[in-house]
């Protein structure tokens, strides 16, 4: 069997370009004791992506240069020699950015095409749906009455976030950029304000949206966005730190003045929580997440948005547009059908 990937050909330097990638053919061994061959239909793209190409310290490992780029994936199993596996079956799986590959089926999850649709595997249901679950739940603790307020918020974490905010009694701000998805927040996501982080009266909008000020921010995007943000928060805020994709292409710090002794200031005399977070720390809310979220999704409570690009030839296309915001809701890639 063969697969067509796309490696990582050399670290970027900024936005990633694309001869920082290389697409080529390589043929697979059989799959050995406890392996699957496993042909890919979907592929997740998410913002972590881009600190994978880059070997500076962080949370995991980098992608080695000549490597298959790592990813999500959603694959038809083709051959099994675990009998928990058969020909025929769907898996969630980690096979990253090529139409083939061999995995070991202890990463494998079987998954169900008449629960939900199989991509809601890759955002909802899956690792973006469980990072909005576990970091809001556990970090930002909304209460009835608060003002949660999320960046990035038509993204699939994002959306997910303010949607459960609302489960729980709180009213849900959301930051995004454009008119379109400001749109998709109030008529699609059910969030109470939208909000432009585009508008150059962005940070007087946000003003005037809390007036009680902000109880949990949900931090996707960090930059200007945050400036605006600090003043509001109110003394015993929660700040789950997610994301900071305004900063992920930057190749030096930002001009200005020294920031820091503003931020300390805020976090001392207002007693903020600020709590950095992989979903992985809390894997063990898995079992409670996805019966609850299903769930919700199932009546209507979880609305959700995928962006579905065709072709794995789009890949690099595709992720430079999510690293500008021009995706709308989760972004896939089909693979095959």
């Amino acid at each position: 069997m063969k697969s067509t990937r796309i490696v990582l050909a050399s670290r970027p330097t900024g936005m990633p370009q694309p001869e920082n990638f290389r697409t080529e053919t390589v043929e697979l061994e059989a799959p050995g004791p406890g392996h699957a061959l496993l042909q890919t239909l979907y592929l997740s793209l998410d913002p972590y992506m881009r600190g994978r190409m880059s070997d500076a310290p962080s949370y995991a490992p980098p992608v080695e240069v000549d490597q298959t780029m790592c990813g999500a994936t959603v694959s038809r199993v083709l051959e099994s020699t675990d009998p928990a596996f058969a020909p025929g079956d769907i898996v969630l799986g980690y096979a990253g950015w090529q139409t083939h590959s061999v995995e070991h089926t202890s990463y494998l999850r079987t998954l169900d095409p008449a629960a939900a649709p199989l991509t809601t595997a890759l955002g909802v249901l899956g690792m973006p749906g469980f990072t909005a679950y576990s970091g809001l739940l556990t970090i930002g603790r909304p209460q009835p009455g608060e003002t949660v307020v999320v960046a990035a918020a038509t993204g699939p974490v994002g959306a997910t976030v303010g949607q459960i905010a609302k489960i729980k009694g709180a009213r849900a701000i959301g930051i995004a950029g454009g008119p379109q998805k400001t749109a998709l927040l109030r008529d699609h996501f059910g969030f109470d304000a939208a909000l432009d982080h585009r508008a150059p009266d962005f940070a007087e909008q946000l003003a005037a949206a809390t007036p009680d000020g902000i109880d949990v921010y949900f931090e996707n995007v960090g930059g200007h966005v945050f400036d605006a943000v600090l003043s509001r928060l109110n003394k015993f805020a929660r700040i789950p730190v997610c994301g900071l994709v305004a900063g992920y292409n930057a190749t030096d710090l930002p001009p200005g003045p020294d920031r820091l002794g503003l931020l300390m200031g805020h976090i001392l005399r207002k007693s903020l929580t600020l709590r950095g977070f992989i979903q992985t720390e809390f894997l063990d809310q898995f079992g409670e997440f996805y019966p609850a979220v299903s769930g919700w999704v199932a009546n209507g409570d979880i609305a959700y948005l995928e962006d579905v690009v065709d072709g794995l030839d789009h890949t690099v296309e595709a992720f430079q547009g999510l690293l500008t915001g021009k995706n709308l809701g989760k972004l896939i890639i089909k693979v095959a059908d």
